[in-house]
């Protein structure tokens, strides 16, 4: 895998792309001298963590022909400063995986999801070696 970045002001901005070749903006917070014209680089390591979950629960749950109608997942991270540096990663990390849909089965969501989280999502593998992951889940009728 290989991403490119290209600078795209005389401040922080950034557009990134990939094989997708789908760009992405990446921009520092005001405070540094950012411009809010895209989103801040570990936003986008919540983003992806969140997208791959879905993307592997979706996967699962159309085989399961479970009758989705709305699908969100809203992550949020906690992040603690290391000691003699000014990083700071995330040491906890909150999934919340909200479903609409008509008879949909929770059995069968609360599986997806484990086997996205224990099996399949990368990014969950490569975060979690560093961050407590958790998620919960809600579901309501269509």
């Amino acid at each position: 895998m290989k991403v490119e970045l290209v600078r795209v002001n005389d401040a922080f901005h950034f557009e990134g792309s990939g094989s997708s070749e789908v760009k992405v903006h990446t921009d520092g917070s005001p405070e540094i001298g950012g411009h809010n014209a895209g989103v801040r680089p570990m936003e986008l390591l919540l983003m992806g963590l969140a997208s791959c979950s879905a993307i592997d629960v979706v996967l699962i749950l159309k085989k399961q022909k479970q009758d989705i109608t709305d699908f969100r997942v809203t992550a949020e991270g906690d992040r603690q400063q290391e000691e003699d540096t000014k990083r700071s990663p995330f040491r906890n990390i909150h999934l919340v995986f909200k479903f609409t849909g008509n008879d949909l089965d929770e059995k069968k969501i609360d599986r997806a999801i484990a086997l996205s989280m224990e099996k399949y999502c990368s990014a969950t593998a490569q975060l979690e070696a560093l961050a407590t992951i958790t998620h919960s889940v809600e579901i309501a009728s269509a």
